[in-house]
């Protein structure tokens, strides 16, 4: 134990090593996400003309569902929100076009997100959702304010996993 006092590198590899292993086994009992993908916007710009799209396809009618949409910013964003039209196309080619507001600052300016250095992420959730079908849904995400285009928005995904039967 003394080696590892006397150097301050071994110490933080000895921890960076346990905390590695520890998310290791914390990650490994959990089940996988039926689908996961985020979708980078080039320069961190979001024009009105870009329009993410996701495809899930759903196997299993039977099981409720999770889905998560998470936007990451900066710092930099000047808005307290994002508003977004949330497209969604089931596998009979029904069509639905909702709008949704991503709140991302308190009344007094403070970010409301997961702040990590200068990018702020935020999650809209839409928990134990059941599908209707089985097949191939399409999300499309529209950024949905007046602007052609806003700035400081780094990425914006869609997170799908089945819910943990208790």
């Amino acid at each position: 134990m003394e080696e590892i006092q006397e150097n301050p590198k071994e110490m933080k590899a000895l921890i960076s090593s346990f905390i590695v292993g520890f998310v290791f086994i914390l990650t490994s009992c959990s089940t996988a996400p039926v689908y996961e993908k985020s979708y980078d916007f080039e320069d961190n710009h979001w024009s009105q003309k870009v329009k993410p799209s996701f495809t899930v396809e759903v196997k299993d009618t039977s099981k409720a569902y999770d889905f998560v949409i998470t936007l990451r910013t900066t710092t930099e964003y000047k808005f307290s929100n994002l508003w977004i039209y949330l497209n969604s196309t089931t596998p009979d080619g029904q069509k639905v076009r909702e709008p949704y507001e991503i709140k991302l600052t308190k009344p007094d300016g403070s970010w409301i997100g997961k702040k990590t250095g200068t990018i702020v992420e935020n999650s809209l959730y839409f928990r134990n959702r059941k599908m209707p079908k089985a097949g191939k849904y399409v999300f499309v995400i529209e950024q949905g304010i007046t602007e052609s285009v806003i700035d400081e928005v780094i990425d914006i995904g869609l997170l799908v996993e089945e819910v943990a039967i208790p």
